[in-house]
C-alpha cells in the first residue's frame, strides 16, 4: 500500500482511484457540446473521447441500438410455433420466476398473447415449496391440463430433466431466458438465449423481461399490430430490477420506458408510487429500483408470486390497491427479515472468519428465510468486498444458496469448477444460485479459497470506487444537475456519477440522524453546502475531530424534492483525510 500510485487516495473506507483530466480536450468537446466541464470530465473518465463515441452514447436510437429480434437464435421458429397454438386453440402455459424479471416476463406474455385469442395461463413457483425455476412436476401438471406448449421466460437454460419430460409427455418447449448455458443446453422446441455459442444476435445482456420482449415484438410485428404501452412499463421494470449492464439497448429502452410512464402512468404505477411515498414529477431508473421494484420483489421473497403478475395486469382499482397494500406490508417485513439475516452474518463472521487472511464469506442456517438471503448477501458484500455465499439448510440437509461477487472475481466460471460437488446452479458473473449437501459446504469454501487466491494473488480487501470528476462547490449548480440528464438512465455499468470534492472545511458540528446519518456543512471559496452520508455512522466522530481542518470527499450530486421546492443536493460517499 505504501507504494499505491498517485492517481489514488486513501479514504475512511475507500480506496479512491482519480480521474485522469485532460485539459485541452476537456474544455473543447465541453464547449462543443454546452455541458458543464463536470460532466464532460465524467464522459471522458468513461472512455467516450472523440465525437463519434459521445454522439453513440448522449443519442440513443431505435435504429442504432436495437438489434432486430429475428438475429435471436430460434426466435422465429418459437413466433410461428406460438401463432400455431393460438390458430388451433391450443393451450399455453407460460412458466416464469418469481422475482421482478420473471414477474413482468409473465405479465408481459400474457398481456400480448391474450388480446390475440391464446388460450393461456401463467404458473410461477413458489420459491420453497418449489424451488428454482421449471420442474418435471411443473411439466406433468401442464400434460395433465392438456397444454400442448409451455413457454419458459428468465428460466429454463438449464432444465435439462423438465425439457425430456417435456418431449415424452408430447408438449412442445419453447425456453427464453438469459442466464449463461452450460456446457449443453436442454432439449426443447425452441431455445431463445443471447448467451447460447451459436447465437448471433449482437447485445448479450439482456433481461429476461429483454428476451421475452424481443419475442413478442416479432409476433406482433409479423402480424402488423402495435405493441401495448403497458409493454414498456414492464420491459423497464423487469431490466432495472435484474440489475442488467444499463448499456446499448437496455439503456435505450430504459430510457424509453421512462420517457412514456412519466406521461401516462398506469395503475399499478401509480399504487407503488403511492406506496414508496415518491412525490417526484418524474420517476428516474433509480425510483425504479431503490423504491418501486423492491415491492414487487418482496412478493416472491416472502409470499406468492403469483400476485405479482395480477397486480401488474389489472384493471381493477380495488382489486389492484388491496395488492398494493400487501406490497407495501412485505416489503416493510422484509426490509426488517433481511437486516436480521445481515446481523447473523456479521456475527458469524465476527466469530469464524479471519477476514485477514479469507477472501470467500461462506454462511448458513436453517433460519435464514430463503428469499432475502441474496439481498443480504449484496449488503455482505459491500461491508466487507470478496465474494459472499449464504445458505437456507432444509429440513432434508441441502444448503440451498445465492451469492454475490466482486467485478474482479467471476462466480458462474467459479462454481462451473467446482460443478462436481453441486446439485444445481446457475446464473451471471456477479450473482448466481445454486445447491448442495450441506456437508459439502466446507469443501467448496476450499476450493472457492484456491480459485480466489490463484485469479486475485494481489487481493486488495479494501473497496474501489473510481471517481468520475473532479469539482468544487461553485460547480454545484442546477446546471451541473440539469447537464448529468444526458448521463442517465444509471445503473449498473452506467453507474451515477461520483465526483471528487478538494480541501473543504467544515463550519459547525456534524449532526447525527437516528444513529446512522451523519450530517454536516461544508466551506470552501466564499461557498457553504450541506452534506449527508446515509449510513455511515461511523464518520461522525472523524468528522468532529476534523473540525476546522480540510478534507476531501466523494459525493454523489442530485435534486431533492421536498414540500414542493427543488434543491441540488451533496450525498457523501466517504472522506479523505
Amino acid at each position: 500500500m505504501a507504494n499505491l500510485p498517485s492517481s489514488f487516495v486513501h479514504g475512511a473506507k475507500y480506496l479512491w482511484k482519480l480521474p485522469v483530466v485532460e485539459d485541452t480536450l476537456l474544455y473543447d468537446l465541453a464547449s462543443t457540446y454546452n455541458v458543464s466541464f463536470a460532466v464532460m470530465q465524467v464522459l471522458l473518465t468513461r472512455g467516450f473521447k472523440t465525437p463519434a463515441e459521445l454522439d453513440a452514447y448522449l443519442f440513443s436510437s431505435f435504429e442504432k441500438d436495437v438489434p432486430h429480434a429475428s438475429l435471436l437464435k430460434d426466435a422465429q421458429k418459437a413466433v410461428d410455433r406460438i401463432l400455431l397454438a393460438i390458430e388451433r386453440k391450443e393451450k399455453i402455459l407460460i412458466c416464469g420466476d418469481y422475482d421482478v424479471d420473471g414477474i413482468t416476463s409473465s405479465a408481459m406474455m400474457m398481456i400480448c398473447l391474450l388480446p390475440l385469442g391464446a388460450q393461456i395461463n401463467f404458473f410461477l413457483p413458489h420459491r420453497v415449496n418449489d424451488g428454482y425455476g421449471l420442474s418435471v412436476k411443473a411439466i406433468q401438471r401442464a400434460a395433465q391440463n392438456n397444454y400442448k406448449v409451455v413457454i419458459t421466460v428468465d428460466n429454463g437454460i438449464t432444465a435439462f430433466e423438465p425439457a425430456l419430460e417435456a418431449q415424452r409427455l408430447g408438449i412442445d418447449l419453447i425456453i427464453t431466458d438469459h442466464h449463461k448455458p452450460h456446457d449443453h443446453v436442454p432439449q426443447a422446441y425452441a431455445i431463445i438465449d443471447p448467451h447460447q455459442a451459436d447465437c448471433s444476435y449482437p447485445y448479450k445482456t439482456l433481461a429476461g423481461v429483454g428476451v421475452s420482449f424481443k419475442i413478442m415484438s416479432l409476433l406482433y410485428e409479423k402480424l402488423g399490430r402495435t405493441l401495448s404501452p403497458k409493454v414498456y412499463e414492464l420491459l423497464l421494470l423487469g431490466t432495472v430490477a435484474d440489475v442488467v449492464p444499463l448499456t446499448g439497448e437496455n439503456r435505450f429502452w430504459v430510457r424509453h420506458g421512462l420517457q412514456l410512464i412519466n406521461k401516462v402512468e398506469s395503475l399499478s404505477l401509480r399504487v407503488l408510487k403511492q406506496n414508496a411515498r415518491v412525490i417526484k414529477p418524474e420517476l428516474s431508473s433509480t425510483d425504479i429500483g431503490f423504491f418501486i421494484t423492491p415491492q414487487i420483489n418482496a412478493l416472491g421473497r416472502l409470499e406468492d408470486a403469483r400476485q405479482g403478475v395480477k397486480f401488474l395486469v389489472g384493471t381493477q382499482v380495488d382489486e389492484v390497491e388491496l395488492v398494493g397494500k400487501v406490497l407495501k406490508e412485505l416489503n416493510e417485513a422484509r426490509k426488517l427479515i433481511e437486516k436480521s439475516v445481515c446481523d447473523d452474518v456479521q456475527q458469524v463472521i465476527a466469530n469464524t472468519i479471519d477476514l485477514a487472511t479469507e477472501r470467500i464469506i461462506i454462511a448458513s442456517s436453517d433460519k435464514w428465510t430463503p428469499g432475502v438471503i441474496g439481498l443480504a448477501a449484496s449488503r455482505i458484500v459491500g461491508l466487507h468486498n470478496r465474494p459472499v455465499l449464504l445458505f437456507h439448510i432444509t429440513k432434508n440437509n441441502i444448503a440451498k444458496g445465492s451469492c454475490r461477487s466482486i467485478i474482479d472475481f467471476n462466480m458462474f466460471e467459479a462454481l462451473s469448477e467446482h460443478k462436481d460437488l453441486l446439485l444445481s446452479f446457475g446464473g451471471h458473473a456477479l450473482a448466481a444460485g445454486l445447491s448442495l449437501p450441506a456437508d459439502k459446504l466446507p469443501e467448496l469454501k476450499a476450493r472457492l479459497e484456491k480459485s480466489f487466491a490463484s485469479k486475485l494473488p494481489l487481493f486488495e480487501p479494501r473497496p474501489k470506487i473510481a471517481l468520475d470528476a473532479e469539482i468544487s462547490l461553485s460547480d454545484v449548480t442546477k446546471k451541473l444537475v440539469s447537464d448529468m440528464a444526458y448521463l442517465e438512465p444509471f445503473g449498473n455499468e452506467n453507474g451515477k456519477p461520483a465526483f471528487y470534492l478538494k480541501n473543504v472545511t467544515l463550519i459547525d458540528t456534524p449532526t447525527l440522524l437516528k444513529d446512522a446519518h451523519v450530517k454536516c456543512n461544508v466551506f470552501a471559496d466564499g461557498i457553504i453546502k450541506p452534506v449527508i452520508f446515509f449510513s455511515r455512522p461511523e464518520l461522525y466522530t472523524l468528522l468532529c475531530e476534523r473540525k476546522d481542518q480540510p478534507l476531501s470527499m466523494a459525493v454523489y450530486i442530485s435534486e431533492n424534492h421536498w414540500n414542493g421546492k427543488v434543491s441540488v443536493e451533496l450525498q457523501g460517499i466517504d472522506i479523505a483525510l
